[in-house]
Formats: structure tokens, sequence, C-alpha cells
């Protein structure tokens, strides 16, 4: 294992019994390839795997594309950074002098293809350039790189997806000759300085992940799909808890994907202390751990509980609602997929209408499911004294507002979130953050905060700021040429392979799926009512 690497080492505080060169000794085994044929180690018998191990995972060797940055066109927006499942894409902030130094380290044939990954960027540079035009003393521009970590991408695209339009990124085939360049570069991010502080401004949320710690909560190396929309989503709400307070939590996660991914012996991407309870009872557990904690003088450590919309809304319901009811400081984080993704992929109560899945098979008698979506957020907001958000990871904005609203409200906290399964619902595996946008605008999944702090009543409470449109029935905009363009819920379906069977070859929909869609629209009219919110398309 490499000493450029610049993760977490296993050197955290552990048992009597750790043996850090036997981890070492594990891991190298696994990388090359002894797999189950090698001795049972101490770890295993404790059902331990250390913290961040997963940052020694290589992947190198089994992803067949890359991302390629082109420089000139990025504008440090860090959405790729963001939204990255794998945590295989850096984004950091060096003076001229600090990237000069650390490109002169390197061979004369490598240099300008490493000062290639930098950038004068608006935000980094000229804003500070045009400060120190009115006053020298101030800090200068700073050059603004992308760096790509080939062990641990696993060339899902979802970077380039979401640039977009600005084409700073784009997928290459990997080769003998450019996997070296690859690593080169990210040689290159590891032996730079940490970004300084005064690049990172504390009101521009992405820039969160410049930081050293917010990169560290999830470090790659999960055993999870190609551009799973869940790894996202835990990456962002870890480096928003290691914002507030640091390494100061933990975790319990309901058996379920992210229990898989992230524990695929000895491979652990989270570096912060994490346990796996039952399907149906990790608010429980939760719930023992933190009066635990509370008794010992920890009360201000935060609990997280993980868990998918199977394990929050199905079995591990009672639970969950035990656990809103009883006050406690807990924080629950639900990634929902609409769906068993670990099992198989049959239907949740979370599911829509219409949605083909295991025991809910669209044939000539039945079309899918046919029960309505059972809808978490307005349960939990019903529970007394309980903090409840319903967002997607992509927006950042609101994303983040969730999650550190969540932090500081004393008592117990939901935070509901779409996460797109690629292979149940067949979409692309670059598409997790485009699907849950779409799914946000569509009312498929709207977005609100709900928090009790806000006022007396649930007008004053819940808040549905960040949806398009909020005053009309669907998301609406005005093209240039002075048409109206409409997103409705089966537009969204159109994107889902879920729902192929719904539509013919003229793109017609089912009777089945136009329920579906008036099943969100009645959802969606609730919440506006719950909100105080007046529908002029409903005034009409």
């Amino acid at each position: 294992m490499s000493q450029e690497v610049n993760y977490l080492k296993i050197t955290r505080k552990t048992p009597d019994w750790y043996d850090e060169k036997r981890a070492y000794q594990v891991i190298d085994a696994y990388n090359t390839g002894a797999g189950s044929g090698q001795a049972a180690d101490e770890f295993v018998a404790n059902s331990v795997v250390p913290a961040a191990t997963g940052s020694f995972r290589d992947f190198s060797y089994i992803a067949p594309d890359l991302p390629e940055l082109s420089a000139e066109n990025c504008v440090g927006c860090m959405d790729c950074v963001q939204n990255c499942p794998d945590t295989a894409i850096f984004g950091k902030v060096a003076t001229a002098a600090q990237m000069e130094a650390a490109v002169g380290e390197f061979p004369a044939g490598q240099q300008e293809l490493l000062k290639g990954q930098f950038v004068e960027t608006t935000k980094y540079f000229k804003a500070f350039e045009k400060k120190r035009e009115k006053d020298p003393a101030c800090q200068e521009g700073g050059m603004f790189g992308i760096f790509i970590d080939p062990t641990k991408c696993k060339g899902c695209g979802e970077c380039v997806e979401v640039c977009g339009d600005r084409q700073a990124l784009k997928m290459i085939k990997k080769t003998p000759d450019n996997l070296p360049d690859y690593f080169a570069m990210w040689k290159l991010h590891n032996r730079l300085p940490e970004t300084p502080e005064a690049y990172i401004n504390p009101k521009v949320v992405v820039d969160n992940m410049l930081k050293q710690i917010g990169m560290q909560q999830y470090v790659g190396g999960a055993g999870s799909c190609m551009g799973c929309g869940e790894a996202s989503v835990i990456r962002q709400a870890l480096a928003a808890t290691a914002e507030k307070v640091g390494e100061n939590y933990g975790i319990v996660a309901a058996t379920g994907c992210q229990t898989v991914y992230g524990s695929t012996y000895p491979f652990n991407p989270f570096a912060v202390p994490w346990t796996n309870s039952l399907f149906e009872n990790a608010p429980t557990d939760a719930m023992g751990i933190r009066a635990f904690w509370d008794e010992t003088g920890h009360e201000d450590r935060v609990m997280w509980v993980f868990g998918g919309d199977g394990a929050m809304n199905d079995i591990g319901f009672q639970a969950l609602s035990r656990m809103l009811a009883s006050g406690m400081n807990i924080k629950v984080l639900v990634l929902d997929t609409q769906v068993y993704s670990n099992t198989g992929g049959q239907t949740s109560t979370a599911t829509y209408i219409g949605q083909e899945a295991k025991m809910s098979i669209h044939g000539k008698k039945d079309e899918g499911k046919l029960e309505r979506r059972k809808e978490l957020g307005q349960i939990c907001m019903m529970h007394p004294n309980t903090f409840v958000a319903q967002t997607v990871g992509p927006m950042t904005g609101h994303f983040y507002k969730s999650i550190t609203q969540a932090l500081e409200f004393k008592g117990p906290a939901v935070i509901n979130v779409f996460t797109t399964c690629q292979p149940e619902h067949g979409v692309a595996d670059d598409m997790a953050a485009a699907q849950a946008k779409l799914a946000m605008e569509s009312r498929a999944f709207p977005i609100y905060i709900y928090n009790p702090d806000a006022g007396r009543t649930i007008k004053e409470r819940l808040s549905l700021m960040g949806n398009p449109s909020v005053d009309r029935d669907w998301a609406t905009k005005k093209r240039k040429d002075g048409t109206t363009e409409v997103t409705t819920f089966l537009d969204w379906c159109k994107t889902e392979g879920r729902f192929k069977k719904h539509f013919d070859k003229n793109g017609k929909p089912t009777e089945l799926l136009k329920k579906s869609e008036q099943e969100r629209l009645e959802n969606w009219w609730q919440l506006q009512d719950l909100a105080g919110i007046i529908n002029k398309d409903q005034e009409k």
C-alpha cells in the first residue's frame, strides 16, 4: 500500500487485540487475490471491520472508463465532487506557488500534463484577484484542480452527467497508456497541501468537500453498484455531520444495501463507528445506545440511523414510530429507493401505483403494484415534536439545509431522501442525480422541511420551498419561444424502466398509470393544504 495515500490510516482508537500489521496483511492479501483462502484474523473473529479500510481497495483493474478533465471548461462548481458515489473525484485549491512546487517534484515529461489539471476559475481565482486590486494584503487567487482517484472510480459517468453543458468532463476508455497519467495526477493531489481555509466559503455548502474531514467520512472502496444513488447521499450526509460536530457521531444501520456494500470484508468505507442491527430494529438499537451515551455524559454525540424504505416504511416502521414518540435525540436517514434492492427488488409500501417489481409483476391481469404509496414524511410529521425533511441529494442547498437543521433540532429527526436504484428501476448508471431531480420536479417526490421550531401551526412549520411552481399543479416554465413547458408525473415515468409496460408504441399511458398520476397530484395538493399554499390552478 502506497504511502502516497492521503486517506485515514488504520490507526484509530482500537482494542487491545488490534494488530495494525495484521490488518495490512489482510488487506494486501485481498488486494492480491487471496479472497477467502486466507486464515481467519482477529477482526473477523470479533465481527469488526476496521475504519476506512475501503481507502485501500483498488478498482483500477475493473472499471473500463475514466473521466477526463477539460480544465478550461471547469467553473469550480463542485457538482461532480458532491455527486460521486465512490469518493473518486476530488477538488482542491492551491496557490500558484504551491502548485508549482508540487508539480516540480515530478519528471519534466509529466509536468505539463499535471499543470493542465488546474484552472483559474472566477470563484477561486478572479474574485480573489479583484479584491487584491483594492487591497494587496488580501489572499491571492487560487488555482482550482479536479483529480480522479483511479483506484476508486468505477466508471459510472455520474460526474460527467452532472457537469452537463459545461462539458468540463467526459468519459474515456481506460488504457495501459493513460492509466499511469491518472496515477501521476492522483499522486499530485496527495502531495499538495490541504486547501487553505481562505478559499473555503462557509456560506457555500458545496465547499465542505474541499475540506479533508468532509472527504474522509466515507472514503470509497464500497461494493455498491456503479453510480449508486444511495452512496452519494450517504457521503453528503456524513460530510454535513462532520461539518457540524467533527467526528463526534456514530451510526446504527438497518440491514440493507448500505450495510452490504459498506462491509464487503475487509473493506469498510466508513471512517466513523457504525453497527449493523437487524432489518426491523435499527431505531430500537439506536435508542439503547443513545440512552447509554446520555447516562455516561456524552449527550453531545450525534446518533444517526440509516435504513431503506423497507426498513423504515415497512417492517421497521413500528420501531421507528416508537423512537419518534420517545423524543430521544436521534436522527434518521431514510434511503428511499421504493424497492427492496438488497433482496431482489420486490416492492415496498413506498412504491408507486403501476410500478413493476418482484412480487408486483406487470401481467395480463394486474399491471404492477396497485396500492397507493405510503407517505413516510407526512406520517412522521404527526408524531410529537419531530423534525421531518424530504429531499434529494443533487439539490445540495436544500439537502444540506435539511441535514443541518435536523442536527440542530433537539429531538428526533427523519430525513427521507430519494435514492435511485438503477438496476431495479431500469435507469442508466450515470443518471442517479438526474432521476432524483426529475422525481422532485414531476411531483413524484416533492421536497419539503417540517421544523417544529419554526412556529406553532403546521402552516408555519412546513416549507415547500425548493419545489418548482409551488402554487401550481405541475411544474411549469416558459420556453424561449414563448410556449409553456409542463413537467408531470408521466414525464418522469417515461424515463424509468419500471413503468415501461404502461406506455404503448406511441407513448400513450395506460389508465392505471393515469390513476397513479392522479394519486401523485392528490399528494401534492395535501402538502399545499398543510403548508397553507393556495393552488392557482384549482382556483380557476
